[in-house]
């Protein structure tokens, strides 16, 4: 906490300074950084209240045994939040304070594939919803209808996530994704297994990665639908390709073209940027999971509905047999857990 203050008194002491607007884009990144440690701090103080206040409940207890139960409450209450800043403190990335953009697409497992899609796309908008985060979809491609219910697939979709730490939480999520059940496509009942690959990138302005015009190539189109009066007839939706390296970024959220180009160009930078990092590491796999397959062997995490009920997370060995709880946007255990994985 000591540390905590002295660098929100260094910060406060940069913004009294004439110069402090000469650089904009600093300036920002300095006054978001206040906010996130006077948040942090004012936290801190609202637990170490909790505390005291539990400690003199404690007391009390000696003369009404009645107050244990609330006070057990309080307990398991309180160290959930503590465990929620210590993550938090955890999370000293760049982008790790900002907005997220969640790319899920299909895999090996053809229309079981694209019927998983949707069933992630609804997982990481529950979790959103329960950090109190905005999601957007911004573009999505569609499958062929299929099954009982006639309900169409999704092959891909991005959305954008807007709240504190969205990045930071989600980014380690990218990967593959495997899911077994019985499959409610097969009049046999047979098991199937399917899989989907996620890929999560933070927010980057187009200036913070050099890209040449000449290596851009900008496709316009007509943004996705399933079908009749939902079919955009206007071509406002935007594809950009970097042609060096094969990477793109789309999106079809806004009415308007140009604003369109620019968060598809704001992804691109990120893959180009991401994708720079890997490269200087000698990592063999790119932001864009090249060189990954959404198949067997290369899960990050598994989900098994049939012949058990199982949530596996291969990286860092957590599971969990509440599978239903965790596909409606439970992912505390599992995120929470990478995180400070990747702290140690």
């Amino acid at each position: 906490m000591a540390s905590k203050e002295k660098e929100l008194a260094l910060l406060r002491e940069k913004v009294s300074q004439p110069d402090f607007w000469k650089d904009r884009n600093q300036a920002v990144e300095i006054q978001k950084k206040i906010i996130d440690l006077e948040e942090s701090l004012q936290a801190f103080r609202s637990l170490e209240a909790q505390l005291k206040d539990l400690k003199s409940l404690v007391v009390l207890t000696e003369e009404d045994e009645g107050l244990t139960e609330e006070i057990t409450k309080q307990l398991e209450q309180l160290d959930r939040e503590i465990k929620k800043e210590e993550v938090r403190g955890l999370l000293k990335g760049k982008y790790d304070f900002g907005k997220a953009f969640l790319n899920i697409e299909a895999g090996a497992g053809g229309r079981e594939a694209e019927d998983w899609v949707a069933m992630l796309l609804r997982m990481y908008q529950r979790y959103a919803e329960r950090q109190n985060w905005k999601v957007k979809i911004q573009g999505e491609t569609f499958g062929e209808p299929g099954g009982p219910d006639g309900r169409i697939g999704i092959k891909s979709v991005t959305l954008e996530i807007k709240g504190k730490y969205a990045y930071g939480y989600l980014k380690e999520e990218s990967g593959v994704h495997r899911l077994v059940r019985i499959s409610p496509f097969s009049e046999q009942g047979l098991r199937h297994t399917s899989f989907a690959l996620v890929e999560v990138l933070p927010e980057l302005e187009e200036k913070e990665v050099e890209i040449n015009p000449r290596d851009l190539r900008v496709d316009t189109f007509r943004a996705s639908g399933p079908g009749g009066q939902y079919v955009n007839r206007r071509e406002s939706a935007v594809r950009v390709t970097h042609l060096p390296t094969g990477l793109t970024a789309s999106c079809q959220s806004e009415r308007l073209q140009g604003m369109n180009r620019a968060t598809a160009m704001s992804m691109l930078a990120a893959k180009l940027q991401r994708k720079k990092e890997k490269e200087q590491k000698k990592e063999l796999a790119d932001l864009s999971s090249q060189g990954k397959e959404a198949s067997w062997g290369q899960q990050i995490r598994s989900y098994v509905l049939h012949p058990y009920q199982m949530v596996r997370d291969h990286r860092t060995g957590i599971k969990t047999s509440q599978t239903e709880a965790v596909l409606d946007g439970e992912l505390t255990l599992f995120i929470e857990e990478e995180i400070r994985k990747d702290d140690n």
